[in-house]
Order: structure tokens, then C-alpha cells, then sequence
């Protein structure tokens, strides 16, 4: 029986996920139909939050999105929920998400894995928009602040092949190379290859090579 496109794309996405996630100590994710079509991700690793109690910007280790793959995907972009505290300029309160350009001129050819690494760069805030914002409260605190560093996470998503791809430091000391200087005034003899011998002078003479 022929595979329509759509469910063709899904086992794709579902490949894609598998691989992401043995590629990374960050994301974890269940999901659910066959073949999936709906996928909560948790990312593990540093991202903003806001204090109900004291209104503090704060550090969040943990968060949950949760992505729904309609009957028009991938010809219309998933739907997303932020299902956790986030603080960030393109994600509203109630979780809606702000993927920018993508949000507005969607693209087919973007697969479940590539949403997750644009996820993760905003939850760590290497990737966000204070000019159109879904919480204008984080726009105007992420101008101003100075309190975090930013990117909040220096990792990639893909952070255990990136491990991998660092170059190795040398197991120990290496010692300086020796450099040994020849004297200002020394000459090159060249010999022809029949010379068999060749010797010193005395030691009152350093300079005289005498060859037999």
C-alpha cells in the first residue's frame, strides 16, 4: 500500500528525534501515535524564569514544550505549547511561541530535530527578538539587564557529538624544541663521495679539518 507523504515525513521527524536525542545529554522527549504525531520535549539545561513570589529573573534547569504535529504538518508548522515557567521576550505568558520569520513564512523542509535546536537557543537565550515581542516585560528586561551573561548555556544541543569534536589536550609537558646556533663565521664543505676519512685537528686548532 502506498505511504502517503505525511506519514512519510513523521517516521523522518520520529528518526530525527531518536538520533537528537542519543546526540545530547540535553533533550529528552515521550511521544505519542503511530507513527508519532505528538511529542513533549524536555531540555535540560539553564534558561530564565520569573519569581511569582519575589519577581526575580532566575535561573530554570528543566523545561517542557509540548508539540503538536496537525493534520496540515508539515505544510503548516507545528503548534506549540510552553508547558513550564519560561521568561523570555518571543514566548507570552500562556506559552504561545514566536519562531519569527518561521512563524510567518513557515517551511516544510524544517524537520522536528532543527525546531529543537532553535528551541534550545532560545530557552538559553542565544536566540531572541526584542523588537516584535510576545512578553514585553522580558524585552524591556533583556535590554537593560546585566545581571546573566548571555547565552545563559554555552552548549549546542548536540552537545555530546560536539564533546567529541573538540581537539584532545596533550598528555603532558612537551619539552621545547633545542635549537643549537652555528657559529657567525662557520663554513659548509661539501666532499665528494669517494673521501673516506675525515678528522680534527688538534685541539690548538679548532678551525683546520684535515681530510685523508
Amino acid at each position: 500500500m502506498p505511504v502517503s507523504p505525511r506519514i512519510r515525513r513523521l517516521r523522518t521527524d520520529h528518526r530525527a528525534m531518536e538520533k537528537i536525542r542519543a546526540e545530547s545529554s540535553i533533550v529528552e522527549f515521550s511521544c505519542a501515535g503511530d507513527p508519532p504525531n505528538s511529542y513533549r520535549i524536555r531540555f535540560r539545561g539553564n534558561g530564565l524564569a520569573r519569581s511569582d513570589a519575589t519577581g526575580r529573573v532566575q535561573v530554570r534547569e528543566t523545561h517542557d514544550v509540548r508539540v503538536e504535529l496537525g493534520a496540515s504538518y508539515p505544510r503548516q508548522m507545528p503548534q506549540l505549547t510552553w508547558e513550564t515557567p519560561i521568561f523570555h521576550p518571543n514566548i507570552s505568558g500562556s506559552g504561545a511561541v514566536c519562531l519569527g520569520g518561521f512563524g510567518t513564512y513557515w517551511v516544510p523542509s524544517l524537520n522536528l530535530d532543527e525546531l529543537c535546536e532553535m528551541l534550545w537557543d532560545m530557552i538559553r537565550y542565544k536566540n531572541f527578538d526584542v523588537e516584535s515581542p510576545y512578553n514585553r516585560d522580558a524585552a524591556a528586561w533583556a535590554k537593560t539587564q546585566t545581571q546573566f551573561r548571555l547565552p545563559v548555556d554555552p552548549r549546542s544541543v548536540r552537545d555530546k557529538v560536539a564533546a567529541q569534536r573538540e581537539p584532545q589536550a596533550p598528555a603532558g609537558p612537551t619539552a621545547p624544541p633545542v635549537i643549537r646556533a652555528e657559529p657567525a663565521d662557520a663554513e659548509v664543505l661539501f666532499l665528494d663521495d669517494d673521501v673516506v676519512q675525515a678528522e680534527l685537528a688538534g685541539a690548538d686548532d679548532d678551525d683546520i679539518l684535515i681530510i685523508e
